[in-house]
This record gives structure tokens, C-alpha cells and sequence, in this order.
């Protein structure tokens, strides 16, 4: 044998190839293979889940709808309605077929009053608050008072005692015109009964005068005096004639007095009207919900308290313009949040004629702001109602079972 071939006989025979590796090692290379393949499988049925659950493919509904399972249905929190998950109102519009969902909040009925100081208070500041947040009022009741109360009740005292100087000036009026005229009454008798005594002294006279008894002169004489009594009734008459009731002077004098007292009048009625302003009144019957301002401070553009009528609660949805063509009056609702520990039934009892732009959105900075909605009024019903009084604007989402009206 050569030393070639004694060198390969040397060789182990595994490494030369030349026989057949043992089979216990090959099913041990073959078990390897099949546990790398287990992950990948893994991989891909769960990538084929997520993807059936985002998308539902229609074969995927139809087989929901034949099992009457919902995805999510068997967590606490559904995948359908995840609030963590809500970016816009366009992405939940639709849940299921036949049922629109839209973000909404709580409100009162009537929404929320944001009473403001009234009209014609200026810079006025709060001198003292007389309600609390949680405190139910009647319409008309008296909810704060404005420190220029002394200056308006001042106003309200001088218009008063303007008023009192007028009456009593109406009254001087009157009895002056009484007074005059009963003068101007005594001044005629009396010229008049003068008058009487110089003609019967003209008579007289004028006798004698015919008989030759009486001179010229004193003829003359009687007679002036005569004439000068005459003027005398004549000008007291005419005196007399001012003070009568239906005198143009005295219907003058006595019309200034009364027009000076309807203007006393009216400033008292403006006084007494400026006092009440310095007054905050509830402007309808609501509960509380908020003080905006103290003691002291003057009031905001916010009001200077919020006030709800929260015996009646609503919600207000914004559903997305294009699923509005849905809903109709009626639609029964549910009404979900974190914060209740049920949910919330009503109805659809008004629909917005306006589209307008979004206000109620997630707190996702990447949600769309600016889509555009319909205000949808929703009302609690009475077991409702009362679970959502303490929870005036809070965010819910609102899934509306459009087109199957009670």
C-alpha cells in the first residue's frame, strides 16, 4: 500500500463523506428545523388577527353576524368604543350597521347660563354673594349684590324727596289759586256794593241838580265817582275771572305743578330701576354649578356664575355630517364614559339645522379639529337623569340606534 492511501486510511470516515452521518443526529438537525418554524407561525396567525380585528374583512362580519359575537365583547373595555382609541368623530361615526356614534357631553336642559351682572352695573365689584355652588334657586332670587347698592339707594332717597317737594308744590298751587280767587271774589263784592252807593249818590244829586238845589260842579263830581265805581266792579270781575276753574292762568299754573311732579315721578321710578340693578338675579328656576368670582372682584367676561336647570339632563352630540342623514327624532340612545358606572339611556329629541365645526374632541393631539357636525340633542330618560346631574360637560361618547325608533 502507497503512502497516499495509507494517509486516507488514516482519515475518520465521517469527515470524508464517504458514509453515511448516524441517524440519531439527523433527527435531531430535523427537530431544530421544526421549532424554528413554531414562531413564525405564531407571528403570522397573530398579524392575521390584528388585521381581521382593524379591518373586518366582510366574511369576518358575516360570521359576527351569524354567531351574534361582538368584537371586544368579552372585555371591559370593547374594542369598538375604546375612548383611548377615539381620534375623531369620522372614525367612530359607524360601529355597527344601523348605529351612529358621535362624541358628546352632559348639559343641563336648556345648557348651562353663565349669569352676567345686569345691565347699566359699569365696574361695579361684588360686595357679597348669597348662593353657593350646589345650591338650588327659584327664578328672581337674589343671587349676589354689587357694592354701589349705597349710591343707587342714595339716588332712590333724593328721587323720593324730589317727589314729596313736587306734590307739595302742586298742592301750594292749588290752594293759592283758591286763595286768590276767594280774594278777588271779596275785591268785587266790594267794588260792587261802592258802585251801588255812588249811583244812589248820582240819583241824588242829579234830583237836585233838576231842582236847582246842587251845583254844576258837584253834579260833575258825583257823577266821576260813579264812573270810577263802575271801573272798579269791572276790574274786579275781570281779577276774579283768573282764578276761575276754567281760567287759561289757573289751568297754566296748576298744569306746570302737575307736569314738575310726573317728572319727579318718573326719576324715582329710574332710581328705584337703577337700584335693582345693582341686584344679580337668577334669571330661571337652576341649580348652582359654579361661582366664577369673589367677594371684592368685578365680573368677567364668564358671568359671574353658572347656573343649570340639572332636573332635566341632555346630552349634546356632535354626529359627523355625513352620517346626520341617519338620525332621526326618536332614535333611541346610549350614553357611555369612564366616569359613570352605567350607561346612560335617552332619545333623540332634537336634530341641529346647522352644520358647523367640531368643539368636542378626544384628548389625542393628533385628533382632527376641524370636522364638520350637527348638534343632536339627546334627553335622558327619568332613571337617567338624576346619574347624570353631577356630571354637567362631561365628554361621553353617544351610540345612537339610528332607524329603529321606539
Amino acid at each position: 500500500m502507497s503512502k497516499d492511501q495509507n494517509t486516507v486510511a488514516d482519515l475518520p470516515l465521517e469527515d470524508t463523506g464517504l458514509i453515511k452521518a448516524d441517524p440519531a443526529n439527523a433527527e435531531k438537525v430535523a427537530g431544530k428545523s421544526w421549532l424554528l418554524l413554531i414562531p413564525l407561525l405564531l407571528a403570522t396567525l397573530f398579524s392575521g388577527a390584528v388585521i381581521g380585528m382593524y379591518f373586518q374583512p366582510p366574511g369576518l362580519r358575516v360570521f359576527f353576524n351569524a354567531t351574534g359575537l361582538e368584537p371586544g365583547a368579552g372585555t371591559d373595555t370593547p374594542i369598538a368604543i375604546a375612548i383611548s382609541q377615539v381620534k375623531t368623530q369620522e372614525q367612530i361615526a359607524v360601529v355597527s350597521e344601523g348605529d351612529v356614534v358621535a362624541l358628546g357631553r352632559i348639559v343641563p336642559r336648556g345648557d348651562v347660563i353663565s349669569v352676567a351682572t345686569p345691565s347699566g352695573a359699569g365696574d361695579a365689584r361684588i360686595a357679597e354673594l348669597r348662593v353657593s355652588v350646589g345650591d338650588d334657586v327659584e327664578q328672581g332670587e337674589i343671587l349676589a349684590v354689587l357694592d354701589n347698592l349705597p349710591q343707587l339707594q342714595s339716588a332712590v332717597t333724593s328721587a323720593r324727596a324730589g317727589l314729596r317737594v313736587r306734590e307739595a308744590n302742586l298742592t301750594q298751587t292749588r290752594a293759592s289759586n283758591a286763595a286768590s280767587r276767594a280774594e278777588a271774589q271779596a275785591s268785587l263784592e266790594r267794588a260792587q256794593v261802592a258802585a251801588g252807593v255812588a249811583q244812589s249818590e248820582l240819583d241824588r244829586i242829579t234830583t237836585l241838580f233838576e231842582r236847582g238845589v246842587s251845583t254844576r260842579a258837584n253834579l260833575d263830581q258825583t257823577i266821576a265817582a260813579a264812573t270810577q265805581s263802575a271801573r272798579d266792579v269791572e276790574r274786579a270781575q275781570a281779577t276774579l275771572s283768573r282764578y276761575s276753574a276754567g281760567s287759561e292762568t289757573v289751568q297754566a299754573d296748576i298744569a306746570v305743578a302737575e307736569a314738575n311732579l310726573d317728572a319727579a315721578r318718573a326719576t324715582l321710578a329710574s332710581a328705584e330701576q337703577d337700584l335693582d340693578s345693582a341686584y344679580v338675579r337668577a334669571p330661571e328656576r337652576g341649580k348652582v354649578l359654579d361661582v366664577n368670582v369673589r367677594a371684592g372682584e368685578r365680573a368677567g367676561t364668564t358671568g359671574i356664575i353658572d347656573l343649570g336647570d340639572t332636573s332635566q339632563m341632555t346630552v349634546e352630540a356632535e354626529v359627523y355630517q355625513t352620517m346626520i342623514g341617519r338620525v332621526t327624532i326618536g332614535d333611541p340612545v346610549i350614553v357611555s364614559a369612564d366616569a359613570l358606572e352605567h350607561v346612560l339611556t335617552g332619545t333623540v329629541t332634537a336634530v341641529g339645522l346647522k352644520i358647523g365645526r367640531q368643539s368636542i374632541t378626544s384628548d389625542d393631539p393628533a385628533a382632527n379639529t376641524d370636522a364638520r357636525v350637527v348638534d343632536v340633542i339627546v334627553t335622558l330618560d327619568a332613571a337617567s337623569s338624576p346619574t347624570a346631574a353631577p356630571f354637567t360637560n362631561l365628554e361621553t361618547i353617544v351610540r345612537i340606534d339610528a332607524g329603529r325608533t321606539p
